[in-house]
């Protein structure tokens, strides 16, 4: 797989909130491609879980300091991650509701969640185009609104970088974190 340069840095978005994520805490990469956001996060000294269904994505990450990789396709089958709870959960350009709620339960408390991927507008400027993998105007939002949940920062709107896209942005903390900003 080859990647251009911009594809295979963190995103703004993580590098900006990662830091917030509970020191100690295993971190769980959902979806995780090229392994961009698990690299980094093990480089800040968490331990992470990197899931996705494609094995030759996650052939990369095996071997790595502190990252598990694991083939899952999380469409399909049973929710790997029952039962288990991470300090945080990372995910970026990608969107399965029907996992939501199962997602958001494996947060711990207190944790951090931070997510980021495309919304309604992005049509315009190719994939994902099918409204099924595009949020609605303020989605993000709806699903961190439950007690014991905090939106620390949401963004939505069109950006120009890596590439022009419209894209819809979240960090949130279950529980009492003391915000660093």
């Amino acid at each position: 797989m080859t990647l251009s340069l911009d594809e295979s840095r963190p995103s703004p978005w993580v590098l900006r909130f990662a830091g917030l994520i509970p020191e100690r805490g295993e971190v769980l990469d959902l979806a995780c491609g090229s392994g961009r956001h698990a690299r980094f996060l093990a480089g800040l000294g968490y331990h992470v879980e990197a899931v996705d269904r494609n094995p030759l994505v996650l052939r990369s990450l095996q071997g790595l300091c502190r990252v598990s990789a694991r083939q899952s396709d999380l469409e399909a089958g049973v929710w790997p991650y029952g039962g288990r709870s991470f300090a945080g959960i990372v995910v970026t350009n990608y969107l399965f509701r029907a996992r939501l709620a199962e997602l958001l339960a494996c947060l711990a408390d207190p944790g951090i969640l931070i997510y980021e991927t495309f919304m309604v507008g992005n049509e315009r400027y190719g994939k994902p185009a099918n409204p099924e993998f595009l949020l609605r105007s303020q989605e993000m939002l709806g699903w961190v609104q439950r007690p014991g949940w905090r939106v620390l920062a949401f963004e939505e709107g069109q950006v120009k970088v890596p590439r022009a896209a419209v894209v819809q942005r979240l960090c949130a903390a279950r529980g009492s974190i003391g915000a660093r900003l």
